[in-house]
């Protein structure tokens, strides 16, 4: 912390009160390709961060920079729809706006910007930089109303989320707002994304700690493949209605219902993935239930069984993410390992053995350089909280 104020003073000079706020990446533990077929997911915050310094001041612009970027952006609050084509800047150009529609009086201020979350490996680094610019502004906000209670963070999350899709156009669900928002740490959040209810699930490592690794497969095809994704849910979602006319997304087909009609899905193809996203959702229902009971053993097993599901069913694993979990799962101390994202690329995410994790990041890392020819990266982490201020 002394670091980034020592490099905020020597950015923006000047006197006055130095404020910092917080905002975790978070790492989805089970429940992929769910959220926009209406069903679970179970994510957690971990501890890598954005990190914001701010002062506010009178100038009516926002000056944004980060430790590791030279140049400041400046954003003027009366224009605040002008940044969509920034390369650096437009998601917290988008969150002002969004918050400034909505009834926030947004702040002058300077900003500087310290990130720890990785970017580019799927673990939510822009919702990160969106909820933590997000609850600052809405703290400077209730402060000049008056207003004593604290900020309601799931409606700040929704308004990241719509910062993401209306004014940087990415059709993002809320899975990663809600988490850097809402996380609890040593817990982990069951989300029901057709309705945003929620609860927190104790996530007792018990001697056991989560490893993520990057394998630095940049994930060329991941858009254009969630794109057709999307549309072969929808095509197995139209067959399964004529059978179950009152279902309105596959989170409402059972693991019975399907077996019972699956044949009735005319594309093969279709029925595979609609088998991934009912057994998936199925998955974080007994996930809950085992971690629920401490029995981190079976949730592993559930992990592991998530990723053949993504890779036989869904397929969006790849060779790179295929030869991670492999070597993952035979390394020392791992009960479960499987692909965490939309896949293609980025992340997977282990349960490794407290004692074993110096071991099986080097092993790992290895045997994946070896096969692949890309140094992969580890990052040892547990269950944190979600935003807040600090300082």
């Amino acid at each position: 912390m002394e670091k980034l104020l020592s490099a905020f003073r020597d950015r923006y000079g000047g006197t006055g009160d130095v404020r910092i706020f917080r905002a975790p990446g978070r790492v989805n533990l089970i429940g992929e390709h769910t959220d926009y077929n209406g069903g679970y997911v179970f994510p957690a915050a971990i501890g890598y961060f954005s990190t914001v310094a701010v002062r506010k001041t009178d100038t009516g612009k926002i000056r944004l920079g980060a430790v590791d970027i030279p140049d400041s952006v400046e954003l003027d609050l009366a224009h605040l729809g002008d940044y969509k084509n920034l390369t650096w800047g437009n998601y917290q150009a988008g969150v002002a706006w969004v918050l400034q529609r909505a009834g926030y009086e947004i702040a002058s201020c300077d900003v500087l910007y310290e990130d720890t979350v990785p970017f580019g490996a799927g673990l939510s680094s822009s919702a990160a930089i969106e909820v933590v610019f997000a609850l600052m502004l809405a703290t400077f906000s209730n402060e000049k109303k008056g207003i004593d209670s604290p900020v309601d963070m799931v409606s700040l999350a929704r308004l990241a989320q719509q910062a993401e899709n209306e004014y940087c156009g990415v059709g993002c669900g809320i899975m990663d707002q809600f988490a850097c928002a809402m996380g609890r740490q040593d817990q982990a959040i069951f989300l029901d994304c057709r309705d945003l209810s929620y609860r927190y699930v104790p996530l007792a490592l018990s001697g056991y700690r989560i490893v993520i690794a990057n394998t630095k497969k940049k994930r060329s095809l991941a858009e254009s493949k969630y794109n057709q994704r999307c549309a072969e849910c929808a095509s197995a979602l139209a067959d399964l209605q004529r059978v179950y006319p009152d279902i309105s997304c596959l989170r409402d087909v059972s693991v019975a219902m399907f077996e019972t009609a699956a044949d009735r899905v005319s594309d093969p193809v279709c029925r595979k993935r609609a088998e991934h996203v009912v057994t998936e959702c199925d998955r974080v229902l007994r996930s809950v239930e085992a971690l629920s009971r401490g029995d981190l053993c079976a949730f592993g097993r559930l992990m592991n069984e998530s990723h053949d599901s993504l890779r036989d069913l869904y397929e969006v694993t790849g060779t790179h993410l295929d030869t991670m979990v492999s070597l993952s799962r035979k390394a020392p101390g791992c009960i479960g390992s499987r692909m965490t994202g939309a896949g293609f690329g980025g992340c997977t995410v282990s349960l490794v053995a407290e004692d074993c994790v110096d071991r099986f990041t080097e092993e790992v890392f290895s045997g994946y350089r070896e096969a692949t020819g890309l140094e992969p990266e580890f990052y040892v982490t547990a269950a944190f909280d979600g935003a807040k201020e600090i300082f």
